[in-house]
């Protein structure tokens, strides 16, 4: 039922009180039953004020010689409830004096419910905003476990199909000496410096055009070329890759704990997906990820390995060295190169 057919119904079921009242000095002439029940029995010197304590006399006066007619919403204290009264009085003429017919409505019930209506109207509009903020933050935590494009379609289907991205260019980061600085060091100030690290990571892979896809403890990954495909991701990976330790080198200059990394570099295909059900996360398997994290291992701290197909691709716009024929575990031997930074070349070459 609507709000305006409720009020109908409780209009119809309060009657009205009616009063005829001088308008000279505002004295009753008559009233009904119905307004001696709500009011009581009218004081004759007391008159329409002693009824209604907050009407304004002089704004009826002259609300009824200017526009022939006066409504307002007053209050009747009845013992310990107070009443809501709807007035409208009406000129007229009686035996050649001037009345005001008088019309009372009970209004009482009608403003306790719009009351009711408005705080659970705010009520209503509060718990929308806490379900948007809420809203919001999940797809915010979503987006900080999967690409943008895939959390649109687990939104839509509430599943994620797995997708081949091939190829793309795979960063693998992992710290050295990251489990003597945890049991030496206080553990919040270690998660506080990694959180920071990790978000400058974050900034600088977004630049160049790199998805973080997870960080596991001290190793970070983060993939080019992906999910959307793009030409020159071995390029974007390995820029990406230079800018960590460099940003690292900067970093230890004014922090006493000193972070130092190796990164692997290797371009192949990957497989993503949604893993877990009630935990899930957005993970990527494939060579390319293997290959990445196999890669580490010849990386000396603060340097980049990068895998021999990959390091074709980049040779004409970085500088590299060859480090030979490597074997690699779980995969054949394969020649496997350094990723230098070309602005420390030319200041030693200075």
């Amino acid at each position: 039922m609507s709000i305006e057919a409720i009020n109908e119904q409780l209009l119809r079921a309060i009657g009205l009180g009616v009063a005829l009242i001088d308008r000279t000095d505002f004295s009753f002439h008559f009233y009904d039953d119905t307004f001696e029940e709500w009011f009581g029995k009218p004081e004759d010197e007391a008159g329409l004020s002693g009824v209604f304590t907050e009407l304004d006399l002089d704004e009826l006066h002259a609300g009824l010689n200017k526009n022939g007619r006066y409504t307002a919403e007053t209050r009747f204290k009845n013992k310990r409830r107070t009443m809501v009264i709807a007035v409208d009085f009406t000129p007229t003429m009686e035996g050649g004096r001037e009345i005001a017919v008088l019309v009372c409505q009970n209004i009482t019930r009608i403003r306790e419910l719009e009351s009711m209506i408005d705080s659970y109207s705010m009520m209503v509009e509060r718990n929308n905003r806490e379900i948007k903020r809420e809203k919001e933050q999940v797809e915010k935590l979503l987006l900080n476990i999967m690409p943008r494009s895939v959390y649109e379609e687990f939104k839509t289907f509430g599943v994620v199909t797995p997708q081949l991205y091939d190829p793309v260019s795979v960063l693998m980061l992992d710290f050295v000496g990251f489990a003597d600085m945890v049991a030496s060091s206080d553990p919040s100030v270690t998660v506080t410096e990694l959180n920071d690290i990790y978000s400058a990571f974050d900034r600088i892979g977004e630049q160049f055009g790199c998805e973080r896809i997870k960080t596991i403890g001290d190793a970070y990954i983060t993939v080019a070329g992906f999910p959307d495909p793009t030409p020159d991701h071995s390029k974007s990976a390995a820029n990406a890759a230079i800018r960590f330790i460099r940003y690292l080198e900067r970093r230890n200059m004014s922090h006493p704990n000193q972070w130092r990394c190796r990164i692997g570099l290797a371009t192949g295909a990957v497989v993503g997906s949604v893993v877990g059900i009630q935990k899930y996360v957005y993970d990527i398997f494939g060579p390319a990820v293997n290959l990445a994290s196999r890669l580490q291992e010849f990386s000396e701290p603060m340097q980049i390995s990068v895998q021999h197909e990959m390091a074709q691709n980049l040779r004409d716009q970085f500088d590299m060295e060859n480090l030979g024929t490597k074997h690699i575990r779980g995969f054949s031997e394969q020649q496997v190169w350094h990723l230098l930074d070309s602005t420390k070349i030319a200041s030693r070459a200075g």
